[in-house]
């Protein structure tokens, strides 16, 4: 059946309208489906799960690139740059059902206490209007849900109140190597939740070790969101692939229609009684803003004027370099070990950051073999001598929010259905810069420890994003200062949730799809609380 066949046509008497199909979204709509009528809109494709190992070929290929593995690009995906940082927003995202834990790495961790007060108790940024012990029992819950492998020997970590659904990865062989120089400094290791089976979990396989998690894991071991879109039809939700919502229909405090358009041309009017947005950091916003009205002239749910403002994305520093021995890399492609010990040494000046010990430093034997023009015993002598020896750490650490680092609407282009693209203005602050100078220093004298010839360093001149935009319809208990309340409800409109990286006040710098899971489990609750 083609994509125009496809019956499309909006759901009769839904209680609840999802717009988006990625982890918050699907999460919400699983938790919901069995006691109510649960729609859920999204913009790209449903993904055949057949055509995975061919995605695989795809992206070890040095002819594409990472957007060209899940179909992202073109004029649905169009955007631009106006801000001092460019950012690659195609490269942050997959749109489909399922969304970008198609192509995540697949980490799992909880944000530090202290980062959900980090005005209090840091003296920048924002606090949040709920703290730690508000998650922490929906944390534990989006551990089982996710399938979570990990251990409690972690010091650094906040409290939890029960073990991990699995037990850890073990650590890797280059690890181990780590490991003697962090002993000789002082410093500590740890393992690292993954939203990855190490055994047989919800029928789903352990990890086989393909190491290409990110963008492809054709086993099924990894997480994604196509597991609770799957189980959240088997309770009778229904979810409509290729609904591009255009924008929401309103009156002077409700959302009355998602208004979506089809591959056929046709446009259609979702009608519910309560609404989630769960589109990300940017397509979030950028629906509120498309839905202005006479009510509300600014964008959709602005009366604060925050809508698409603080936006945020973890900053990457990294070192790397070669030893004279083998390091055994490639062989999965996650990290097993990492380094926390920093993180709550954060202030005003400091900013938290983790540090991450590499299994993938340097090419994969595969990739040099694709990239040269050698064969026989030319090519065999290239890669014995060019893999194998490389070493790497990698780190995230926090962006402060800034009002001027946004997400609006280009005022000059648009999509494909005539919108106008999401434009980023992407700030960083000093505050930042200073701290990837201070992880450089402690990768630094690990790898030279370690004897490795330092190579490459990514520090404030060469950063980067890690692809976690976050903050553009923040939470807040002040409806003047934020998008959303304490329950992710918009403060504008009384049947209008958001369910997204977007609500963060700060990033902290840890990974966010834990936090968006956790998020989104309490915004169900308090959707059926409220219905």
């Amino acid at each position: 059946m083609s994509a125009e066949t496809i019956d499309r046509s909006p759901v009769s008497d839904a209680d609840v309208c999802v717009v988006g199909a990625g982890p918050a979204g699907a999460l919400v709509a699983e938790r919901l489906a069995a006691e109510r009528e649960v729609v859920v809109l999204d913009a790209g494709p449903r993904f055949d799960p057949s055509d995975r190992l061919a995605r695989q070929e795809r992206a070890i290929r040095p002819s594409y690139d990472r957007p060209d593995v899940w179909d992202v690009g073109g004029e649905r995906d169009a955007h631009s740059n106006g801000g001092e940082r460019f950012y690659p927003l195609n490269h942050a995202r997959v749109k489909g059902v399922g969304g970008s834990t198609l192509h995540w790495q697949g980490m799992v961790m909880r944000l530090h206490e202290a980062d959900f007060n980090s005005e209090t108790e840091r003296g920048v940024g924002a606090d949040w209007p709920v703290d730690y012990a508000d998650l922490r029992p929906y944390y534990a819950a989006a551990e089982r849900e996710l399938g979570v492998a990990g251990a409690s020997d972690n010091p650094y970590a906040p409290p939890r109140e029960e073990p991990h659904p699995m037990p850890a990865f073990g650590p890797s062989y280059s690890d181990s190597l780590f490991a003697e120089a962090c002993e000789e400094l002082g410093i500590d290791m740890h393992s690292v939740p993954n939203a990855r089976n190490s055994e047989a979990y919800d029928d789903r396989s352990a990890c086989v070790g393909y190491g290409t998690c990110q963008p492809v894991c054709p086993a099924g071991a990894k997480y994604d969101a196509t597991v609770h879109v799957e189980r959240a039809e088997e309770k009778g939700a229904t979810v409509i692939d290729r609904a591009a919502v255009g924008r929401l229909e309103h009156d002077a405090d409700r959302v009355t229609a998602a208004v979506y358009e089809t591959p056929d041309g046709g446009e259609h009017r979702q009608t519910a009684d309560a609404f989630v947005v769960a589109c990300g950091g940017v397509e979030t916003p950028r629906l509120l803003l498309l839905s202005d009205s006479e009510e509300f002239p600014d964008g959709l749910a602005n009366s604060s004027g925050t809508v698409g403002r603080f936006f945020m994305d973890h900053l990457f520093a990294g070192v790397g370099g070669t030893l004279d021995e083998p390091t055994r890399q490639n062989h999965v492609g996650f990290y097993t070990s990492a380094c926390d010990q920093f993180y709550d040494e954060a202030d005003a000046e400091t900013a938290p950051f983790k540090l991450e010990f590499f299994n993938y430093a340097g090419p994969s034997p595969v990739e040099m073999a694709l990239t040269g023009d050698d064969w026989g015993d030319d090519l065999l002598a290239r890669l014995r001598d060019g893999y194998g020896t490389h070493v790497a750490m990698g780190g995230l650490v926090e962006q402060l929010p800034r009002s001027d680092s946004r997400v609006t609407l280009d005022p000059d282009r648009t999509d494909d259905r005539g919108n106008p693209v999401p434009e980023i203005h992407w700030s960083v602050d000093d505050r930042a810069l200073r701290t990837i100078e201070r992880a450089n220093e402690i990768q630094r004298s690990i790898l030279e420890a370690l004897g490795a010839e330092i190579e490459w360093v990514a520090g404030p001149d060469a950063t980067g994003p890690a692809y976690h935009h976050m903050g553009t319809t923040r939470m807040s208990a002040d409806p003047d200062a934020g998008v959303v309340d304490a329950d992710c409800r918009t403060h504008d409109l009384t049947n209008c949730w958001i369910a997204s990286s977007s609500v963060f006040p700060t990033s902290g710098a840890m990974n966010p799809t834990l936090t968006i899971a956790a998020l989104a489990l309490r915004v169900a609750d308090d959707v059926e609380r409220r219905l």
